[in-house]
């Protein structure tokens, strides 16, 4: 026996395309004797004072008039400035040939990279020193690096 030239999903998208087909043609005609006409009003969606689209206008006694001193047009990330914090930690780890360590901050535990052009004297591993952070292009970076008092 042979089978038929057409398999069933063959069939079964030619009947979705036929549908849509028809689909298309019902809703063109509908447009054209006016059936589905809708006014400009009932097109127009509101946002309410949490943010949700509503289709009713937003109350006017709810509208609070901000002048402009009050806008602040600046990007919150100041650059990567951060306030100048001194912080206090212990040199983790010191590669003296290529010039750059981590110092682990003793409050927080978290380390942080640092160049020794950053420091104002010759750094050693397990030294304890002061220091402050900026953004740099990977991250928080050690700078203004100044021996601690031992605390010994």
């Amino acid at each position: 026996m042979a089978k038929s030239s057409s398999t069933f999903s063959k069939r079964e998208n030619e009947k979705k395309r036929i549908q849509k087909r028809k689909d298309k043609e019902q809703r063109r005609e509908d447009r054209k004797e006016g059936k589905e006409t809708k006014s400009f009003e009932d097109m127009l969606a509101y946002v309410d004072e949490n943010g949700n689209l509503t289709s009713t206008p937003p109350d006017q006694s709810k509208k609070r008039i901000i002048s402009e001193a009050e806008i602040d047009l600046t990007s919150r990330n100041k650059g990567g400035v951060l306030p100048p914090h001194q912080h206090e930690g212990i040199v983790k780890h010191f590669d003296q040939a290529k010039g750059y360590g981590f110092i682990k901050d003793l409050k927080t535990s978290e380390e942080f990279f640092f160049h020794f052009s950053s420091a104002d004297f010759a750094i050693a591993q397990n030294d304890n020193v002061l220091f402050e952070t900026e953004t740099g292009p990977r991250g928080l970076n050690a700078v203004r690096i100044s021996k601690a008092a031992s605390a010994t």
